[in-house]
């Protein structure tokens, strides 16, 4: 049952994540020790004591500290009644829940969800812009998706607590959406400073045209002049009740400087795209030059953000992939993936690696060293690896195609990593049956960085392809790692660790 209107009000404390939800939400005790037992729930991704999550909002260095806000229903998991849940962090892996931050006023322009939006800081004062939406009539719907008629305005709320626990909400909306014909969307907003001015884009889209990012500018961050799309695509050409479904919408852009180049995110038809390129100082119009897929499994709605070295952190939402009623009985759905940072190749090329501060969760350490040999000697060597509840983080690289790494347990195999040579630059990487081009460089390595952890894989190869995959098993005695190529591997590296949970119990926080 989805449920969009809060009918009680919610006083939270924030000394645990226990606490952080009131005592009366929790339907009965075995509810939260179903939650503490359950296999499948991630021990070191943030994720809240239960119910749903989806998009990362608002991610901001505050006062020597990490605050991270997401999309948040309180009342069950699934979809609806969107919230911003709030959780600090003095290295971004380590979380503790606060209390919600922002929550849908009855009557006002956000009365059915607080959807997706940005911070900044505002000359000491944090300042969220976020998307308002309410039920209306269709005509008068900017969200239109076969089950929903909301109308989306853009919002503002600030903080002058420097623990960012308390919020105070503009009544009346800062942006309203265009009356222009065809309009898909208008959410998700995110925001820039240039030249004492603020920027801000909404995703949007036209129908049977493309998604699209409209630019606003704004001197107090309040009274906002439209300025022209920042960036536009093309329609899929397939028909879609849903916009997103056929690129018609634009979800979660984000817009930012790395490098010598600027970087265009946004979430349409199922995944993520970066583009590369140039802004046009005087115009304020993007030109993409390069275009790729930042992770080719589940992984959606990102944000990013600047850490406290200046490095542009992204972040995104790992979403489930089995059926609706497992999640809804399991009692929670969704995390958030661990923080990656970004970096630009100087081909454009858009680029990324775990963030350093994931090594403070490793424990014990498991190492192998390089190794050529028949492959089934290399397999036995690598036949038990003892990591507990599948926590756990796995590097190793290879010179030699074709390969294969497979992880598996008494259960069978059940996460894969298969390497084929195509051409004389490229290999073809197939992850758990996901199919991507891994151009080769001229050494014809290749370099794997993964996170286990319960249900969720993170990996990361050559630094350029990301692959986010779930997979809902039970642990069944040691993990097992074989590698094989048919004949022989050349095997450079490979190391593994069991890592820590980030709580005592499966809350995770």
């Amino acid at each position: 049952m989805r449920i969009l209107r809060r009918d009680f009000v919610r006083t939270l404390s924030a000394s645990s994540a226990w606490a952080s939800l009131p005592p009366f939400l929790w339907k009965s005790e075995d509810l939260r020790e179903r939650l503490v037992a359950d296999p499948l729930r991630p021990q070191y991704h943030l994720l809240p004591a239960k119910n749903w999550m989806n998009d990362p909002n608002g991610p901001i260095h505050w006062n020597g500290r990490y605050h991270m806000f997401f999309q948040y229903n309180p009342n069950t998991a699934v979809w609806g009644d969107m919230h911003w849940a709030h959780a600090v962090s003095d290295d971004m892996i380590h979380w503790r829940h606060l209390p919600v931050a922002l929550a849908p006023t009855p009557g006002w322009d956000d009365a059915d969800g607080c959807f997706t939006g940005s911070a900044a800081d505002d000359h000491g004062t944090a300042t969220v812009l976020y998307t308002g939406v309410k039920s209306c009539a269709p005509e008068q719907a900017t969200l239109r998706d076969g089950v929903h008629n909301f109308r989306e305005v853009q919002c503002l709320a600030t903080s002058s607590d420097p623990q960012l626990l308390t919020w105070n909400k503009w009544k009346q909306p800062v942006i309203q959406p265009p009356s222009e014909p065809g309009l898909t969307g208008f959410r998700d907003p995110f925001l820039w400073r240039e030249d004492n001015q603020w920027y801000l884009g909404v995703g949007s889209g036209l129908a049977k045209q493309g998604g699209r990012v409209l630019l606003y500018r704004s001197k107090d961050l309040r009274a906002w002049e439209y300025l022209h799309p920042l960036a536009s695509g093309k329609w899929t050409g397939k028909e879609s009740i849903n916009p997103v479904e056929s690129g018609e919408m634009w979800e979660c852009p984000d817009f930012f400087p790395l490098g010598k180049k600027h970087v265009l995110l946004y979430s349409t038809a199922g995944q993520v795209i970066w583009e590369s390129g140039e802004l046009d100082p005087k115009e304020h119009v993007f030109h993409s030059e390069r275009r790729g897929t930042l992770d080719h499994g589940a992984y959606y709605a990102q944000k990013t953000q600047l850490d406290a070295k200046g490095n542009r952190i992204l972040w995104g939402w790992i979403p489930e992939t089995r059926p609706e009623a497992e999640f809804s009985a399991a009692g929670w759905a969704g995390c958030m993936a661990l923080p990656r940072i970004l970096s630009i190749h100087s081909e454009g090329v858009l680029e990324m690696r775990f963030a350093s501060e994931a090594k403070t969760l490793r424990a014990k350490s498991f190492a192998i060293p390089p190794q050529r040999a028949d492959s089934s000697q290399l397999g036995h060597a690598m036949d038990e690896i003892q990591i507990e509840n599948l926590a756990g983080e796995i590097t190793w690289k290879s010179d030699s195609l074709p390969a294969a790494f497979t992880l598996a347990d008494r259960g069978g195999f059940w996460w894969s990593a298969k390497l084929e040579p195509k051409g004389a630059a490229s290999a073809m990487l197939s992850v758990n049956g996901i199919p991507l081009d891994v151009p080769l460089g001229p050494k014809r390595e290749i370099e794997f960085h993964l996170f286990l952890d319960a249900s969720v894989a993170e990996l990361i190869c050559n630094s350029k392809h990301a692959v986010t995959t779930r997979y809902y098993r039970k642990p069944d005695g040691p993990l097992r790692i074989r590698v094989s190529d048919n004949d022989r591997l050349a095997l450079t590296s490979l190391a593994a660790w069991q890592l820590r949970p980030i709580s005592p119990d499966r809350l995770t926080t």
